[in-house]
């Protein structure tokens, strides 16, 4: 059966890790050859998790699809979990990176010596001791591209660091043959410095990667790792969360969070949703009611029937949408892509013409070969490897000088192109702390301040600790009270003088408020507000001049987004859920829309991720934080155009790079393919143009000015 015969629900759809993916073209190749079978229906390829999703046949096996990945030349193996775990591709290159420079610097301290004029047993020392240190150096140092090149050769393929390794092992072959017979050049610290500057590419593209798979690690982590489970015979036992299952009866105290989907069939309390829904009130939920993995019990003690456990929960789909969303998005990574096919082939043809135009124009193998190693150093895409990672490293560092750190480099391509921002209300385009209204506080006598002070200091909830802060900050002392109690999702009372006093929430109010009544007097009824963010109003000004227009959606309650949103002159959408704020983000894209989302909290995650960019504040979620591409420390929402502005100064100079670097190749190919340039020469030039394109770089030193 062929997946064109087989009906989409047909497929099975199986996760690989592919952990030797690592650009560009490796994606391009994967994707190609996978999706060149019959019976794979799409193949889809996720850098950052460095794992390769593949919709296929049932009867295509995973034993069948790890060959076919073998076949490619990339070993992989079967995931077992619906997301990915984060591992580190930095630390494997750090060591090589280090050992380059360090070997490639002191080789180049020996050749000035040579450089200079030293001759005979002087000359043929230096040699000796660059080739001690440069052979032990380069087999370590290049390691990460020899396994690649003969892990695509031995299935007789080839890749970008099949050239590579080429270059670098026949430039050390013939540099050791120059030692040998007494020569006077050897290049050694040429394919030393090739090594370094590649790396040192490499690992800060793994640097951006690594820092964008922690969101998915923190998403889960949201979940508590297991529950008590009530048994038939009444018993307690505790079991992880992996092995919950629907039907099973929870037992979750106050002050746990959940561990599973499910229904309450005993007690009540309240509930702090605000990492799924984004608003910062705990609602009351009732037996009977549904609660969500992540959530956290409040006041008391509920069971909770389970309904859904481990990847069916709310908060595992959740994590799957952020994850389908992370895929590189990059405009330059899909140039990457079409010259990756093209370059492997281009460098091999171009050394082996003129290696060919050589021999026959009379010149001797040696001299042949020479020429050949190098044009295959000075092609070497260093610079152009280097264009957008050293600019986005030198804007992420002048914008984290602001207070803006970039949590993925590619995202300050992206956010350079925006054009609509989507904000979320609560926590984002506000502080997320209510604040009691000063005049409901000022109406109070100094006694009624008092006892309210007292009960609100007795309850955790969001709204009693607001007050009780506001309260204590104008130097109230609370009276003393007996019989104090809470009722979950009611309030507090107690007892002053013989007298009941209550802090409750009051009925028919709209929006959010706290009754104090002491018995015999007036109650007192205090709103609470949640302040806008400084510099909100001059931050959305300065957007609409750039180009981007802005609108609020929101998890919150309706009467709450429209109060910001009257106040700020911003259409809003409220009571959305995480699904649908990513599906109107979807809409605006299949618009031609470029957007920017901006949000804080756990239901904002796969909003963030999906988003052209994203960006969160300081005192967002563990989730908000890891998820966004860019988080503000700063309280003002000024840093929002900040970084916009910034991003696109920082595109302008990779613009620029990318033309420093081409201009490169249009002078130094033909040089090197008529025997001007020897490998030493062009390992210079090649090292010469990634310099030029790092120093146009660190003019972005005070982009986020």
């Amino acid at each position: 059966m062929s997946a064109q015969q087989a009906l989409p629900d047909d497929y099975d759809t199986s996760v690989f890790a592919v952990p030797t993916a690592h650009c560009a073209g490796c994606m391009s190749k994967i994707e190609r050859g996978l999706n060149a079978l019959p019976q794979v229906a799409s193949a889809r390829v996720n850098l950052t998790a460095r794992t390769v999703t593949i919709s296929h046949d049932p009867l295509l096996d995973d034993q069948r699809l790890t060959e076919e990945l073998e076949k490619l030349g990339f070993e992989s193996r079967r995931k077992r979990r619906d997301v990915a775990k984060p591992f580190s591709a930095v630390k494997p290159l750090l060591g090589p990176l280090a050992v380059a420079a360090f070997a490639g610097m002191n080789i180049m301290l020996l050749s000035v010596s040579v450089w200079s004029g030293a001759e005979g047993t002087t000359r043929q020392l230096f040699h000796w001791i660059s080739a001690l240190i440069a052979l032990p150096a380069i087999a370590y140092s290049g390691r990460p591209f020899f396994k690649s090149a003969w892990s695509a050769l031995k299935h007789f393929s080839t890749n970008m660091d099949v050239p590579i390794s080429i270059g670098v092992i026949v430039a050390s072959g013939l540099s050791l043959y120059e030692v040998i017979v007494g020569g006077e050049h050897a290049w050694f610290d040429g394919a030393l410095m090739l090594l370094a500057f590649l790396l040192a590419g490499r690992v800060l593209d793994a640097m951006m990667r690594d820092r964008a798979r922690h969101a998915i690690d923190a998403m889960l982590g949201q979940a508590a790792s297991g529950a008590l489970v009530l048994g038939k015979d009444g018993a307690l036992s505790w079991t992880a969360a992996e092995e919950l299952a629907p039907g099973m009866v929870m037992r979750v105290a106050a002050g746990e969070r959940l561990a599973a989907d499910g229904e309450i069939i005993s007690g009540s309390s309240a509930f702090d949703q605000s990492l799924l829904t984004g608003e910062t009130t705990p609602v009351s939920r009732q037996q009977g009611d549904e609660v969500l993995a992540g959530t956290l019990n409040l006041n008391a003690p509920v069971d909770v029937r389970v309904s859904h456990a481990g990847r069916d929960t709310t908060l595992a789909e959740i994590a799957r949408l952020m994850e389908a969303s992370t895929q590189n998005r990059s405009r330059y990574v899909r140039i990457a892509d079409r010259a990756a096919r093209l370059y492997a082939p281009a460098v091999h043809s171009l050394a082996a013409l003129a290696v060919i135009g050589w021999l026959i124009a009379g010149a001797g193998w040696y001299q042949s070969l020479v020429i050949g190693v190098a044009v295959l150093i000075i092609t070497c895409p260093c610079a152009l490897g280097l264009a957008v990672p050293v600019a986005q490293v030198v804007a992420s560092g002048s914008l984290l000088r602001a207070g803006i750190m970039v949590k993925d480099g590619s995202a300050i391509e992206r956010l350079a192109t925006v054009d609509r921002a989507l904000l979320d209300k609560t926590g984002t385009l506000t502080m997320g702390r209510p604040v009691p209204d000063t005049a409901a506080l000022d109406a109070m006598s100094e006694q009624e301040q008092r006892l309210a002070l007292a009960l609100a200091s007795n309850s955790r909830h969001p709204l009693s600790r607001a007050l009780a802060d506001s309260l204590a900050g104008r130097d109230v002392t609370p009276l003393t009270l007996t019989d104090v109690e809470e009722l979950p999702g009611v309030g507090m009372s107690g007892t002053f003088e013989g007298r009941k006093v209550e802090l409750r929430r009051p009925e028919k109010v709209s929006g959010t408020a706290v009754a104090l009544t002491v018995e015999g007097g007036p109650t007192r009824l205090v709103t609470f507000a949640d302040q806008l963010r400084p510099g909100a109003a001059q931050a959305l000004e300065e957007m609409n001049r750039l180009g981007i227009s802005a609108s609020i959606i929101s998890g919150d309650n309706a009467d709450a987004v429209d109060r910001v949103a009257g106040e700020l002159g911003l259409t809003a959408r409220s009571a959305v859920s995480p699904a649908d704020k990513q599906e109107a983000i979807a809409d605006l894209q299949a618009e031609g829309g470029r957007v920017l989302m901006v949000g804080d909290g756990l239901n904002d995650g796969p909003a963030l991720a999906a988003a052209n960019a994203s960006m969160a504040p300081g005192s967002a979620s563990d989730v908000g934080m890891q998820a966004a591409d860019f988080v503000f420390m700063q309280d003002s929402l000024l840093s929002i155009p900040r970084a916009v502005r910034a991003s696109r100064a920082t595109m302008r100079i990779v613009r620029q790079n990318f033309g420093l670097a081409i201009t490169y190749n249009v002078f130094a190919i033909p040089l090197a393919l008529l025997g001007m340039v020897t490998p030493l020469v062009a390992a210079i030039a090649m090292s010469a143009s990634s310099l030029i394109v790092v120093a146009n770089s660190l003019r972005l030193v005070r982009a986020a000015r």
